[in-house]
């Protein structure tokens, strides 16, 4: 096919390839001719898909929810000389979902399917090389005659970089031991949130596991948690699995800086898997880029219903990791894991052992106004010579051996004594 015949992103892939420069800024006319002065007048036919009608909407097989909805869109134009007859052009960000024909949808309100969802072609994906979970940002143009969406003009940032940087993969850095603490001992912080960094400090990278039993107070944990983080530089998402529709809005008024990625109890469970995993590729995406990101997962044991395999969330739960290479960043991730029934004991068995910080949750003591309900004897932490100075070290080591000489009950009430009688955890291992 000669050049003047082909489409305007198959002559961009090629002016990319032969390094012609500012090349999308150039009308047709002045491409064909740049690419022809560089030699690339080869015939070049265009991508199969694309010239099998494939990467059209009207072509496309559909997921359920989403048929009517696609079944007229265009693919998207890729460049303004494209664009120019449309009216008006809006700046749009969102998460890509990619579906399994190639083509996608940015998510622009968490990652569920909606009216305002953007629709991004197949072509775009492949020419960006964009995958699940990335953040994608351009100008989308409004839905043309028959169409039901908006389409993506072109791709702009990916991840808050140019498309056209080099990306890394999350799966290919080494995983490096948490060595940067989430927060300071002397941080004033609520007695949670202290309670938790006595009992293991909290550092980037790492994996926290909280066996929690249903009325033990876990959601007031998490958010706790998520306050406190909430005021550091880290990137905070939440991920709730299975949650009943009306506590939605209380986590987003509780964290109003985090993304809140809510798969709620309406919802079939494999939409509620498809979404979680959705959210993890999410946050792989920015820690690849060089992010703090803190995931908090509630629950484990819900999303192992949805799987109906309670291995298959160790490999979520196994994100969790300090990123070694210069200039990527880490996961920390902060799961529940429900103690009510054998399903939840499976999923323990799964993922216990490969956490650095364990935490348990007593309804018992939540029962008695023990608060916090934690369970010092059962909690345990790993590589915390890397994170606490030698003398704080030895002073936490001290209090532990004294409340493994109470019962649960009283070292739970000694632990919160303490902590309601310090304004900070340096000020009460300065007391020992």
């Amino acid at each position: 096919m000669a050049l003047r015949d082909q489409h305007l992103a198959e002559l961009h892939q090629r002016a990319r390839e032969l390094g012609v420069p500012r090349y999308r800024l150039l009308g047709r006319d002045q491409l064909v001719e740049a690419i022809e002065e560089r030699g690339g007048d080869g015939a070049g036919g265009r991508e199969e898909a694309v010239d099998a009608g494939l990467d059209s909407p009207r072509h496309r097989p559909e997921p359920s929810k989403e048929e009517e909805a696609t079944d007229s869109d265009q693919d998207a134009p890729d460049s303004d000389e494209e664009a120019a007859d449309d009216a008006e052009l809006e700046e749009v960000t969102g998460v890509l979902d990619r579906m399994p024909q190639g083509y996608g949808f940015l998510r622009l309100s968490g990652m569920h399917e909606s009216e305002g969802d953007v629709y991004v072609s197949a072509s775009q994906i492949r020419r960006c090389e964009l995958r699940p979970g990335d953040e994608v940002s351009g100008p989308a143009r409004a839905p043309r005659r028959g169409e039901r969406h908006r389409a993506l003009v072109r791709v702009q940032a990916v991840n808050g970089q140019s498309p056209e940087d080099e990306r890394r993969h999350f799966e290919d850095l080494t995983p490096a031991p948490p060595t940067r603490r989430l927060l300071a001992p002397d941080a004033e912080a609520d007695p949670v949130v202290r309670a938790v960094d006595l009992l293991g400090p909290l550092a980037f990278g790492q994996r926290v596991l909280v066996l929690a039993q249903p009325r033990s107070g876990r959601t007031t944990l998490l958010r706790a948690l998520g306050s406190a983080i909430a005021g550091t530089d880290a990137h905070l998402c939440v991920l709730l699995a299975d949650e009943r529709p009306e506590e939605v809005p209380q986590w987003q008024e509780a964290l109003p800086e985090a993304e809140i990625f809510a798969a709620t109890a309406d919802e079939e469970p494999r939409e509620q898997v498809r979404e979680a995993e959705l959210a993890m590729g999410h946050a792989k995406r920015l820690a690849e880029s060089g992010a703090d990101v803190v995931a908090l997962i509630d629950s484990l044991s819900r999303l192992a219903l949805g799987y109906r395999d309670p291995s298959r969330v160790k490999r979520m739960f196994g994100a969790g990791r300090e990123l070694g290479e210069e200039g990527s960043g880490s996961l920390t991730v902060i799961a529940t894991v429900l103690e009510s029934d054998d399903d939840s004991a499976e999923v323990r068995e799964a993922v216990e052992t490969t956490e650095n910080l364990l935490l348990r949750l007593d309804a018992g003591l939540a029962a008695k106004g023990i608060f916090p309900p934690l369970v010092p004897q059962e909690s345990r932490a790993s590589g915390e010579d890397q994170l606490r100075e030698p003398e704080e070290l030895e002073k936490i080591r001290r209090l532990r051996a004294e409340l493994a000489e109470m019962d649960p009950e009283q070292a739970a009430r000694a632990l919160a004594d303490q902590i309601s009688e310090t304004s900070s955890n340096a000020e009460l291992l300065a007391r020992l």
